[in-house]
């Protein structure tokens, strides 16, 4: 079985399931591993990880090996890279979407994340097992998007290894994307991106255009809620500065009125990333409903206050940037909706496809797409 790998900071998910969609369409049987769901050829189910631990894995592979799958996308996490997760696992090739700020409680620096994402393609450079004089083409395919963070310095890095490197760019587009549904230009990467992957691992060219058009937002990735707000309301997984300020300048692109971030920041992780989040939020969108993610151990008032001394506080209550703090995110969605004019856009972000907000070490349910249905 061929096994796909796609890191990087955002666009992990998106890029793993078009892939299996390309790979599909070109008539291979494959499942996939991604942050939402596994799908082994014979049940979908969610693991409750990025990349799961190395026991989960080796089941899941042997469960799609026995469902008769000949390919496996997966997404691969910097902490799985660092922690070996995956073992001896053997990837075909593999795809890099970019790298922002973010899991700097893990990895401590941005040098040591960055270097945490080229490892990943050092194991696939190392597993490689090229024919005398064949060239970089029989080298294992490994796709560098060139448009988000680090792209550039990542394509210079693994210039040097044993792989078939191939630069993506939505400023040069190999595969035509007027058909595409996914909004964005960050959209418009991730697709090329598995495009390039899937072409190079021999999906026809012309399989892979036809099926551009097929795809359909889906799993809190920048989808849109039918409510009976006033406003448009979307829902995203936006959990980084990066991602949120690629989000919402993308629904600033078809919107008439104001753009309306509901956000906040996970407890117990990168507390760095938090005024940058309020910096990005405040630059993209009008008005600002700032609230918990899922605090964890932490106290949410505190990190809201983090967020919030990332916007200038000129614009804290101006008529311009109107910034509201609630801490209960089911009220802070409830109140956006209801604010919000014809011609708005409401945008709640950063837990997407979550079904749970973790507070004080209990999973509650809470699904945001689920509040955003229940508005009236």
């Amino acid at each position: 079985m061929n096994i796909w790998g796609i890191t990087g900071t955002n666009g992990k998910t998106t890029s793993t399931w078009v892939l299996a969609e390309f790979l599909r369409a070109g008539g291979r049987k494959c499942g996939y591993v991604t942050t939402v769901e596994v799908d082994d050829g014979a049940r979908k189910f969610c693991t409750g990880y990025t990349t799961p631990p190395l026991s989960m894995l080796k089941d899941i592979f042997s469960a799609m090996q026995k469902n008769g799958m000949t390919d496996c996308a997966m997404e691969v996490s910097s902490h799985a890279i660092h922690q070996r997760r995956f073992g001896d696992t053997v990837f075909s090739g593999g795809a890099f979407t970019n790298l922002t700020e973010d899991h700097l409680d893990y990895h401590k620096t941005m040098e040591a994340y960055f270097d945490a994402k080229l490892d990943f393609a050092r194991i696939i450079a190392a597993q490689a097992q090229p024919l005398p004089s064949a060239g970089r083409r029989d080298l294992p395919p490994y796709a560098i998007c060139l448009d988000g963070g680090n792209g550039a310095k990542m394509y210079e890095a693994v210039g040097n290894l044993p792989l078939n490197v191939i630069p993506v760019t939505a400023a040069h587009p190999r595969f035509d994307l007027s058909g595409l549904k996914l909004a964005g230009r960050y959209n418009q990467s991730n697709v090329l991106l598995a495009a390039t992957l899937a072409e190079a691992a021999g999906v026809p060219h012309g399989t892979i255009q036809s099926t551009i058009p097929k795809l359909c937002p889906r799993w809190g990735r920048l989808e849109e809620m039918h409510t009976q707000s006033k406003a448009r309301v979307f829902v995203d997984y936006a959990h980084t500065d990066d991602a949120l300020r690629n989000v919402l300048s993308t629904v600033r692109e078809f919107t008439r009125g104001k753009v309306w971030a509901v956000f906040g920041a996970g407890g117990d992780r990168d507390p760095m990333k938090r005024p940058l989040m309020g910096r990005a939020a405040a630059d993209a969108a009008d008005c600002l409903v700032v609230t918990s993610d899922n605090p964890r151990s932490e106290n949410p008032d505190e990190i809201i206050r983090q967020i919030v001394s990332g916007i200038d506080a000129s614009r804290i209550g101006s008529s311009s940037r109107n910034v509201v703090v609630e801490p209960d995110r089911r009220k802070a969605i409830l109140f956006a909706l209801a604010q919000a004019e014809p011609g708005d856009t409401v945008v709640v972000c950063g837990k997407g496809h979550e079904t749970t907000q973790e507070i004080k070490g209990v999973k509650y349910p809470f699904d945001d797409r689920a509040i955003c249905r229940e508005y009236h």
